[in-house]
C-alpha cells in the first residue's frame, strides 16, 4: 500500500498556536510542526490557512519526509462550531489537497479525544478561550461556552488577563483594594505609568493572545499573597466549573461515573484554579473524575483521524 495511504495528520488549532503531528496507521508520530494561531474567528481565514499550512508542512520536515498526501487529516480547531465554519476550512483543506479525506471538528473534541480512549465523558478547555464539551455514554453531545472574548469566555487566559488590568485601574483609582498586578502589568508591557494601558488596549495592533499572556502575572501575585489576584482565578476556576456543569446537567451525567479532561494553559496554575473548578464540578456529579493527559490535544486529533482509515 502506498505511503500516502497509511499516514494521517492531527491538527490542534487555537488562538495561539497550530500544532500539527503526522502519524502512521499504528498512531506512532513521525513528525511535529507548530505555526501561528489558526482560530479563522479571530485571525481570518486567510490566516488561519497558511497557519495550518505551515505547521503540515513542519511536521513533514521534522520527520525528514517529503509532503505527500495522507489518507485522513483531523482539524481539531477553535472557533468552528456551526456548519458554515466546517465549511469554511473544508475549503482550506481542498485547497491545500493534503488529504482523502478530512474530519472537521472544535478543537474541545479532539481535546477530549486525548485525555480518553472511546471519546466520553466531559473536557473543559481553558486557554487563550474556554470551553466544555461532553459526549454521554449513550453518544449524546453538547457544548457550552466558547463563545470569543466579546460574549463570553470566561476563566479564559484572557479573561483573566482582562480582569487583571481592570483590577490594577480600580486600585489606581482607589475604588477598589491595592494590587499588586499594576506593577506586574507595567514591567511585562515596558509601561512607565499605568496609564499608557489606555493606548496598548485601545490601539489597533494589541491581540488577544498578549492579553491572555497577563495570566501567569496573575497566579505570580496570588503566589505571593496578592488577595485580589487570588479573588480573579477563585472566580475563574469557578466559571470553569460552571461551564462543565452545564454540560453534565444537560447530558444527564449528574449521577454517572466518569471523566472530566483538563486541558489548557490556565490550569497550570494548581489549586488555584483546580480547586474553585473540581468544587463546582462535585457540587453537580460527585461521581466525576478529573483526567489531566498525558498526550498534547493533537494526539487527539491523530486518534481520531485513524477512526477513519
Amino acid at each position: 500500500m502506498p505511503e500516502r495511504t497509511t499516514c494521517v495528520l492531527g491538527i490542534d488549532g487555537g488562538g495561539t498556536k497550530t500544532v500539527c503531528l503526522l502519524a502512521d496507521d499504528r498512531g506512532t508520530i513521525l513528525g511535529r510542526g507548530e505555526a501561528g494561531p489558526s482560530n479563522y474567528q479571530a485571525v481570518g481565514l486567510e490566516a488561519a490557512s497558511a497557519a495550518i499550512d505551515q505547521a503540515i508542512g513542519r511536521a513533514f520536515q521534522a520527520a525528514s519526509r517529503p509532503r505527500q498526501r495522507v489518507a485522513v487529516i483531523c482539524l481539531g480547531l477553535a472557533g468552528v462550531d456551526r456548519p458554515e465554519d466546517e465549511a469554511a476550512i473544508r475549503g482550506v483543506v481542498t485547497q491545500l489537497g493534503v488529504a482523502e479525506q478530512a474530519v472537521i471538528v472544535n478543537d474541545a473534541v479532539i481535546a477530549l479525544w486525548s485525555g480518553t480512549t472511546a471519546g466520553r465523558g466531559v473536557v473543559v478547555i481553558a486557554g487563550t478561550g474556554a470551553i466544555a464539551f461532553g459526549v454521554n455514554a449513550r453518544g449524546e453531545q453538547c457544548r457550552a461556552g466558547g463563545w470569543g472574548h466579546l460574549l463570553g469566555d470566561e476563566g479564559s487566559a484572557y479573561d483573566i488577563g482582562r480582569l487583571a488590568m481592570i483590577a490594577a485601574l480600580r486600585a489606581y483609582d482607589g475604588r477598589d483594594a491595592p494590587t499588586t498586578l499594576g506593577t506586574l502589568i507595567q514591567q511585562a508591557w515596558g509601561l512607565e505609568r499605568l496609564e499608557g494601558l489606555i493606548g496598548k488596549v485601545y490601539g489597533p495592533t494589541l491581540p488577544r493572545p498578549q492579553i491572555a499572556a497577563l495570566a501567569p502575572l496573575v497566579v505570580q501575585a496570588a503566589q505571593q499573597g496578592d488577595a485580589v489576584a487570588r479573588r480573579i482565578l477563585t472566580y475563574a476556576g469557578e466559571e470553569l466549573g460552571a461551564v462543565a456543569a452545564a454540560v453534565i446537567r444537560r447530558l444527564g451525567m449528574q449521577q454517572e461515573s466518569f471523566d472530566v479532561v483538563t486541558v489548557g494553559g490556565v490550569f497550570q496554575a494548581g489549586d488555584l484554579i483546580v480547586q474553585p473548578f473540581w468544587r463546582v464540578v462535585t457540587g453537580v456529579a460527585p461521581r466525576a473524575r478529573r483526567i489531566v493527559p498525558d498526550a498534547e490535544p493533537a494526539v487527539g486529533a491523530v486518534r481520531l483521524a485513524l477512526q477513519g482509515i
